[in-house]
């Protein structure tokens, strides 16, 4: 009986530190989550073996880090300067995951606070590097889809060398000072009206060109068919002309002979 009794008292001691260390040995993996471990007292850190979601069971001396490996997005306002040293405002939206199977080094490096030492610090850094490089004019308009091409470029290739997959950026919007946006909006419409201006300028030269092209096809012609009217031709094709008339059913009177020009003369006729 009295064994019996130890028994009942070791198995209520083991039942109760099961339930008092039950959050420390039972881990529940979420869907889109993943998890790495942390072996205290042997191995540390596990970097190769990725715990998938489900119902996990680990010493309670060891430690089950969760990453949420969903795509996740991060909104960015920042002042930027330009290459003349112009302030601009700019809003920046990035979407980005962890790399499934590097969630131990990305562990290692940042840990689970890896958004703000990692993820946003890049993000400003390509921002400020790339718009650095152009006027507030290029960034604005003439070279806006340059810049956000090189910011997204250099953004994803630090944070892919640092484990992370950036899925995409998005930069909502570029506000400069109200005098510099109106100065530029307006040089933009007055290059628009140039533009325009030496297009009417451009159709109408084209217009003059072909108009004196025909002209001068048609006085080519003109020579040419002056050059070919020779006063036997001329001759002839009133003989021709004659002839035909004469064959008409219409009742005339030929009288051959000739006028002035030495052609037949017709009298008559109804």
């Amino acid at each position: 009986m009295k064994q019996y009794s130890s028994l009942v008292v070791v198995a209520v001691v083991a039942l109760l530190l099961v339930v008092l260390l039950s959050s420390s040995i039972f881990v529940t993996i979420q869907p889109g989550e993943k998890g790495v471990i942390f072996r205290k007292f042997t191995s540390g850190l596990d970097k190769d073996n990725i715990y998938g979601e489900g119902f996990h069971v680990i010493a309670p001396w060891n430690g089950m880090n969760i990453y949420e490996v969903k795509e996740q997005k991060q909104e960015e306002s920042m002042d930027v300067l330009d290459k003349s040293g112009l302030s601009i405002q700019v809003d920046v939206t990035v979407r980005f995951n962890p790399e499934h199977g590097n969630i131990g080094h990305l562990h290692e490096n940042f840990g689970v606070d890896y958004v703000q030492r990692l993820v946003i610090p890049e993000v400003r850094s390509s921002v400020r590097k790339v718009m650095g490089r152009y006027t507030a004019e290029e960034i604005y308009s003439t070279k806006r889809n340059q810049v956000e091409t090189e910011i997204i470029d250099e953004t994803k290739a630090a944070l892919s060398a640092n484990y992370i997959d950036m899925r995409a950026m998005l930069i909502r919007s570029i506000n400069l000072p109200e005098q510099i946006r109106a100065a530029i909006e307006n040089k933009l419409e007055q290059e628009q009206e140039a533009l325009a201006y030496q297009f009417r300028l451009d159709k109408e030269k084209s217009e003059a060109e072909r108009k004196r092209i025909a002209a001068e096809g048609e006085a080519r012609a003109n020579e040419i068919i002056n050059e070919s009217l020779t006063p036997g031709l001329l001759r002839m094709r009133g003989i021709e002309a004659t002839i035909k008339l004469s064959e008409s059913e219409n009742a005339k009177v030929v009288i051959i002979g000739s006028g002035a020009d030495g052609m037949p003369l017709i009298l008559g006729g109804q």
